[in-house]
């Protein structure tokens, strides 16, 4: 199964949590989009299930020369992560990567004052915390993500995404009280095959969608 767009894979991934939430008892639900591709599926998310949205900014640390492919992240102030794997397969050290670290970290803040406008940051303390992104390759963005909520005491920590990995989604289970992931696949070499529309989400995008979440919440 295709996606045509992101708002559309946002409303088949809402149909399937309202179902997961149905069943469990998980208190205060509050909806994480990870910017700037998931904040459009998140925010579908957050309609069905009455939700707050907000973002939770993550940088992905990208191979040299390649920087799409994600062999770190960073998430606040928190050290990077990395996959130790694919360090060890190119020959790389955490210090080579000192400067891409510096650089996306003041990317990350960046966004971070973009998109929230003033706004502090919510207290995920004891809430349902639903994490979406739309879709879940290697995993290491996530994991970052996953571990930054942690830190901050939810009761629950669910992992959210249209399309996903099943290895990453294995390992990220472990790193989460739930993943819920529409269509697993074993071979998910890159998210945007299975979108039929997967241009790039602008910041302004983000920031409207953030933007009225807020006005009619």
């Amino acid at each position: 199964m295709r996606f045509l767009d992101r708002r559309q894979a946002g409303r088949q991934l809402a149909a399937r949590l309202e179902e997961v939430c149905a069943a469990q008892s998980w208190p205060d639900p509050i909806v994480l989009g990870l910017p700037r591709g998931g904040v459009p599926v998140a925010a579908e998310v957050a309609r069905a299930l009455d939700a707050p949205l907000d973002v939770l900014v993550v940088r992905k640390i990208g191979m040299p020369g390649e920087p799409e492919v994600g062999i770190g992240a960073i998430a606040g102030e928190d050290p990077p992560l990395f996959d130790g794997r694919a360090l060890q397969m190119l020959g790389l050290s955490p210090d080579d990567l000192r400067s891409d670290v510096a650089r996306e970290r003041a990317e990350l803040h960046r966004r971070e004052d973009l998109y929230r406008r003033g706004r502090p940051a919510p207290d995920l303390r004891g809430r349902t915390v639903i994490l979406v992104d739309d879709g879940l390759a290697t995993g290491v963005t996530a994991r970052a993500a996953l571990r930054r909520v942690r830190a901050e005491h939810p009761a629950v920590l669910v992992l959210a995404v249209p399309v996903c990995a099943e290895d990453a989604a294995g390992e990220l289970s472990r790193d989460s009280d739930r993943v819920v992931c529409l269509q697993p696949h074993r071979n998910l070499h890159a998210v945007g095959v299975w979108y039929d529309d997967f241009r790039q989400v602008s910041d302004q995008e983000v920031i409207d969608i953030l933007e009225h979440q807020h006005a009619v919440g």
